[in-house]
């Protein structure tokens, strides 16, 4: 056996460097320092490469190997670091989608369905405008603002009936609403997703520009772990369970809810419509295509009931489309993401005029849009047809007793 001395980092990119990487695409946290540091103290140096977000990291990573034939490395921190890095592959708010690809839903509709997945660095607004896919998933405000800047992109399926989006505390931090974070500093990602928050502190009469101390936020909750900001955005479905999955040194066991205090934007007043589907505005007056977006739809949605009554065999289907997110992080994201669909009084896919209110109200008074958007923006059309499509076939289009299933969060989320 070869026994090797020296400096970890320094080795490990020896290794790299052994089979042919020049780069090391990361997102900068403690655990790699000693990568750094064997990057830029080798000879010659090695590549860094920082970026926004873990997925970003995995992106350019991949690229780099299909496009080189050389390893693509991506360097990212432990826990929430790689979690999120594997995020830019197949995680359970998609399954509905894979569902209905992985169950033949999308043939027996008369679909041949090729998910491409997106990104940080991958708008799928901006993929749909460019005729490079013939439908897009993107949150509502996002689209919207590329509506604005031109793209005829409609919204044919609302999909998440709620907002996803939480503000996360400790029980003892004395945050409860948002009045309590004044004096605070607060974590948000930016990039589009602070708009809740900020319409939420300013309803409770709290200034976001000067009582409190807005950061910004990793893709992640360690600054909470750390205990560097007292209030941290997290997805009920990904980063909320981040915590959940973190051992408490106090106890030695893992955190719980009791342990955290939660502001869920739903119940503020300020939340904003995430998940919807969209399609091309100006194929949409062609015969075909209008045929193709309802049964796309209708396609769809069966794939997000199938998910709502068979959520274990969704996390497989996740799992198996390439996913590394653990089983049980994926079974916590399954059972919230069907919290965000399930029930849909309406009808699933359809558009509930309130909340898409709320939304532009949101989105105009924190200046993400100019102005409200025009009534084209959005159509229940196709939902509705897709709706009474799968009602005529006696499946449950409003899912009003699904309940929640126990999760056990393991450590990691493995």
């Amino acid at each position: 056996m070869t026994q090797l001395e020296g400096h970890a980092g320094a080795l490990a990119v020896a290794v790299a460097r052994a089979h042919g990487v020049e780069t090391m695409f990361t997102l900068s946290g403690a655990h790699v320092f000693p990568l750094y540091d064997g990057a830029v103290q080798a000879d010659p140096p090695m590549r860094l490469l920082d970026v926004r977000h873990e997925q970003t990291a995995a992106f350019a990573a991949e690229a780099t190997g299909k496009l080189t034939r050389v390893p693509g490395l991506a360097v990212l921190t432990a826990g929430p670091g790689v979690t999120n890095g594997f995020s830019a592959i197949a995680q359970a708010q998609f399954a509905g989608y894979y569902a209905a690809l992985d169950d033949g839903i999308y043939e027996r509709y008369c679909l041949d369905v090729t998910i491409h997945e997106g990104g940080v660095d991958i708008a799928p607004q901006q993929q749909l405008a460019s005729g490079a896919v013939d439908f897009a998933v993107s949150w509502v405000p996002k689209a919207l603002v590329s509506r604005e800047g031109g793209m005829d992109i409609v919204n044919v399926a609302q999909v998440f009936q709620r907002s996803g989006t939480l503000q996360v505390s400790w029980a003892d931090s004395g945050i409860n609403g948002p009045a309590d974070l004044a004096g605070k500093v607060v974590g948000n990602w930016g990039w589009g997703n602070e708009f809740e928050l900020l319409a939420g502190s300013r309803r409770a009469g709290v200034d976001p520009s000067s009582d409190y101390d807005l950061v910004q936020q990793s893709f992640d909750m360690l600054a909470l772990l750390k205990g560097e900001i007292d209030a941290a955005q997290a997805m009920i479905y990904n980063e909320y369970a981040q915590i959940l999955e973190a051992t408490n040194p106090a106890t030695g066991e893992l955190y719980t809810a009791a342990d955290l205090s939660v502001i869920n934007w739903n119940d503020v007043g300020t939340a904003m419509l995430q998940d919807a589907i969209w399609a091309d505005g100006a194929r949409l007056g062609n015969a075909a295509y209008a045929d193709i977006t309802t049964r796309f739809v209708a396609a769809s949605l069966e794939g997000w009931m199938y998910c709502r009554d068979n959520s274990a065999k969704c996390v497989e289907i996740v799992l198996d489309n390439g996913s590394a997110l653990g089983a049980s992080h994926q079974a916590w994201q399954m059972n919230e993401i069907n919290g965000l669909i399930w029930p849909s009084p309406g009808g699933a896919g359809v558009m509930d005029a309130a909340s898409w209110s709320q939304t532009i109200d949101v989105a105009t008074s924190e200046a993400i849009l100019a102005s409200a958007p025009d009534s084209g923006a959005y159509t229940t059309e196709y939902a509705e047809a897709a709706v009474a499509l799968l009602k005529a076939r006696g499946v449950d289009t409003t899912g009003q007793n699904w309940r929640r299933v126990d999760v056990t969060l393991t450590p990691g989320g493995e």
